[in-house]
């Protein structure tokens, strides 16, 4: 199922729109256009997909301001710069700062940049999470055990069809001199929706005083 699709249960009758791609891909294989192989080689490779794609691109914001203005400016093209396909949706990257913290969600079904974060967690696509994402966002962040200080703002992003979100959490204190690879893994998927900040230089067993 493609991200524009809304949440539909594995054995109910296929939707109109799920009817309408089926014709579409058997009449596109027909024409030779594409093949089975080439169906099943995409299917892997957006199953392949994972959050870690994101978090590059969020270690290269923190440590090259230049990028991170580009990115902001621009996610596609900031994607499409480190080599990562951008995908055929818009993709707005949101920054959490010390007075604001940014949340996505999707209300109407469960569009989710997968291109950068790979598949969505079962949470996401829940009813629970999409309804309450905008009505008590705090409560929300609160069960995932985020506790948001009341003076930060907090603002929930509404992805849609055609555009998605990705936060751009803040980068944890400690973490000078550290490289790409080693800020990445501070990154997490939940942090990219922005239900969690990064994770504390000391989940990975370094210490905050010992980096360089």
């Amino acid at each position: 199922m493609s991200d524009t699709h809304h949440d539909h249960p594995p054995d109910a009758p296929p939707t109109h729109y799920q009817r309408m791609e089926i014709a579409l891909r058997e009449i596109l294989m027909a024409k030779s256009v594409f093949t089975p192989d080439d169906v099943r080689r995409e299917v892997e490779a957006m199953e392949g997909r994972s959050a870690g794609t994101g978090a590059r691109l969020v270690a290269r914001a923190w440590v090259d301001p230049a990028f991170k203005a580009r990115l902001l400016d621009d996610a596609r093209l900031g994607a499409a710069e480190m080599g990562i396909p951008p995908g055929p949706y818009r993709v707005l990257v949101m920054e959490n700062t010390a007075t604001l913290h940014n949340m996505i969600v999707c209300t109407l079904c469960s569009c989710y940049p997968r291109v950068l974060l790979g598949l969505p967690p079962a949470w996401y696509k829940g009813t629970a999470y999409r309804s309450r994402a905008v009505r008590e966002p705090r409560a929300v962040l609160a069960e995932f055990g985020f506790a948001l200080a009341d003076d930060v703002a907090l603002r929930v992003h509404d992805s849609t069809a055609d555009m998605r979100y990705m936060v751009l959490p803040m980068r944890p204190a400690g973490t000078e001199g550290w490289s790409e690879e080693e800020l990445a893994r501070l990154v997490t998927r939940d942090s990219l929706i922005g239900v969690a900040p990064a994770l504390d230089p000391q989940a990975l067993g370094r210490a905050s005083d010992a980096a360089g």
